[in-house]
């Protein structure tokens, strides 16, 4: 019998709406998995389980009374501790912050409670988000739910193995280099990279920056479809989220959820497994082949080919050093011994560069951009591995080698993700099987300019295309052997950045 934590989003939505499943069953069965799972990989941190009861109560006190229910009634969620939440500890993976509790939530977080999900807990994240591996010294590492002593990837780790454990049914993210689709990949579940400005973030320092955007997670397109309709608003506090004055364009768009129906049949499709230049290891090319053959009867034309993304690296490397130093120099300056190895690495990187590089590397990102605008003339999607390699240890801080290849930066490993992120194109990560180590394969999609709509109905096409077939369905952790195992917490280097 599927216990209620494990139903999908839409599911438990429906259930809760026909007075068929209760919001205090469905949370008590949220709880009940963390408490039981948790401790093996160390998803869930700061909780608010007590006022996530009295929320859950009153939500369904609101349903029997007939009243009108929000997209997400009922649904508890995990929030990425990157967020801010009001009355909940909110550290950013930082000793910094290891006590602050903020006194509002945030834009997006507010509007999830507004459209009736129920705040649960915060999920892990690496210090600031830096670093696709998920450790900090405040609440440790995070283990990976197909094997706790392996990499969840992240920085949206924590939501990733949360949601593929059933301890939420959606949790929130954000993505810069990939940190929504490098977990999703890693750990079997769902990751959208909105176009900038579809879910606003008042807090960005670079708010005219298109590379850091928050985005939602779950376990399947359709369930990230329904997070998404209820993160995308109009915020003026984020100069992206334009709007026509005196006129909503984003909040509440009947494109977003449900999905569009989409014939794949009729789909142009360009496929790379390194976009020409990512460090892709041979072993997730040849995972990637298979998955290509296997989807390509779904399209009308499924085509080797990439985007000239030449100056990728150099242009990434440069703006998002300047974002580090916006953020985190004066924390370098005034506190180095409270500031991780990922942070200070950005930091010294980016008084490295000149205004001349930042000029080079803002026009470099331009040139990139419309080199990808004339190659979407001919494809309607272009698909990649979401992420270089197979899951590795989460002892080893970031990669420094990929078969036997020096990597150029703590990130260079992430280029797949990254090369999408400069040019601003929407993205998703969807699980497609395992690899051949016996862990999850995602792949990344990717649509045209303000594609968002697209490439969400293409990711749940496929996911529906796919269902049943054991090869490339969603894979499932063993949660019997997660309840037996020795906590995360016993195993060498836990809470530690060496």
């Amino acid at each position: 019998m599927t216990e209620p934590c494990d139903l999908s989003a839409v599911a438990a939505r429906r259930l809760i709406g026909a007075r068929k499943l209760s919001p205090v069953e469905l949370l008590d069965s949220c709880l009940t998995r963390i408490a039981a799972v948790n401790p093996a990989v160390n998803a869930m941190v700061a909780m608010d389980t007590d006022r996530a009861r009295a929320a859950a109560k009153a939500a369904e006190a609101k349903v029997m009374s007939g009243a009108p229910l929000g997209a997400l009634h009922g649904l508890p969620v995990g929030i990425k501790d990157l967020e801010e939440t009001e009355g909940l500890r909110s550290t950013f993976g930082s000793e910094l912050f290891a006590d602050h509790v903020p006194a509002k939530d945030d834009a997006m977080v507010a509007n999830l409670r507004a459209a009736g999900a129920i705040v649960l807990g915060k999920t892990n994240t690496p210090e600031f988000g830096a670093g696709a591996n998920t450790r900090n010294l405040v609440y440790g590492a995070t283990g990976n739910p197909f094997d706790p002593s392996k990499s969840a990837a992240g920085s949206s780790g924590g939501s990733a193995v949360a949601l593929a454990t059933g301890m939420v049914p959606i949790a929130s993210g954000s993505d810069t280099g990939g940190s929504l689709r490098n977990p999703a990949a890693f750990n079997g579940i769902v990751g959208f990279r909105p176009s900038a400005g579809l879910v606003p973030s008042e807090r960005r320092g670079h708010g005219w920056s298109n590379l850091p955007v928050l985005g939602p997670m779950a376990r399947s397109a359709e369930d990230c479809a329904l997070l998404l309709s209820a993160m995308a608003s109009d915020d003026a506090m984020d100069p992206l989220a334009y709007t026509l004055h005196g006129r909503a364009v984003r909040g509440g768009d009947p494109a977003l959820f449900p999905p569009m129906q989409l014939d794949l049949s009729t789909l142009r499709v360009a496929a790379s497994a390194d976009f020409g230049f990512a460090p892709t290891e041979r072993h997730i090319r040849e995972v990637f082949a298979d998955r290509v053959a296997a989807l390509s009867p779904l399209f009308a034309r499924v085509a080797e080919a990439t985007p000239d993304c030449s100056g990728t690296d150099e242009a990434f490397e440069v703006l998002r050093a300047a974002g580090f130093l916006g953020a985190h120099l004066a924390k370098v300056q005034a506190t180095p011994d409270k500031v991780g190895p990922n942070v200070r690495a950005n930091v010294e990187e980016g008084l490295r560069y000149t205004l001349a590089d930042y000029a080079r590397a803002a026009n470099e990102q331009t040139r990139l951009y419309r080199v990808w605008q004339r190659f979407f003339r001919d494809h309607d999607l272009l698909v990649t591995p979401a992420i270089t390699i197979s899951p590795r240890p989460w002892r080893e801080l970031y990669p420094a080698e990929i078969d036997g290849q020096a990597t150029r930066s703590y990130f260079h490993w992430l280029a797949l993700a990254y090369a999408v992120t400069l040019v601003g194109h929407p993205a998703i990560s969807i699980p497609l099987g395992r690899d051949r180590a016996g862990m999850p394969f995602g792949l990344q999609i990717v649509g045209p300019r303000g594609g968002d709509a697209l490439v969400m109905a293409a990711a749940a096409a496929i996911e529906a295309a796919v269902k049943g077939d054991a090869t490339l369905a969603r894979p499932v952790p063993d949660i019997a052997a997660l309840k037996a195992a020795a906590p995360i917490s016993s195993m060498a280097g836990f809470r530690t950045m060496d």
